[in-house]
């Protein structure tokens, strides 16, 4: 199996399509639910919630896998590192928004929350199927 990841230099962001498909949906079932929950603030920050996790999990993705491919040793450190830095930044970004009174603050982490639960979930799902099959194709189907 280990050949066949090194051969396959594209696997750690092959499931980047289909988390970014069930993000953008997701966006447009935020704005929608806060739309109809609170108006436009509310829509616009469901909405911008979602697009924050999704940021945030894209980088870290996207850094990670150029990291391992050009020394896995130092995946760990970067990872961390990524970790520290995004909770950081949007710790400061959702006390600023605090700050100022804004009607979309709530939505807005309704919106982080929604998103942090569908890209993981996605992300278990392309795991355990379309990932597993890849790397076992000689497996017999899980029956269910």
């Amino acid at each position: 199996m280990a050949e066949a990841v090194v051969a396959d230099r594209r696997w750690r962001l092959r499931h980047l399509p289909v988390l970014l498909a069930a993000s953008g949906l997701l966006a447009a079932v935020a704005a929608l639910a806060g739309a109809v929950a609170g108006g436009a603030a509310a829509a616009l920050g469901a909405a911008i919630g979602v697009a924050v996790t999704v940021a945030s999990y894209t980088l870290t993705t996207v850094v990670l896998a150029w990291v391992d491919r050009v020394n896995p040793q130092l995946v760990l450190p970067f990872g961390l590192g990524l970790y520290a830095a995004k909770f950081t930044l949007i710790g400061v970004v959702l006390v600023g928004v605090a700050a100022t009174g804004w009607a979309g603050l709530i939505p807005l982490c309704f919106g982080i929350a929604a998103g942090v639960v569908v890209w993981t979930g996605v992300h278990i799902w392309w795991l355990t199927t379309v990932h597993a099959r890849r790397s076992h194709p000689t497996a017999p189907p899980s029956g269910g």
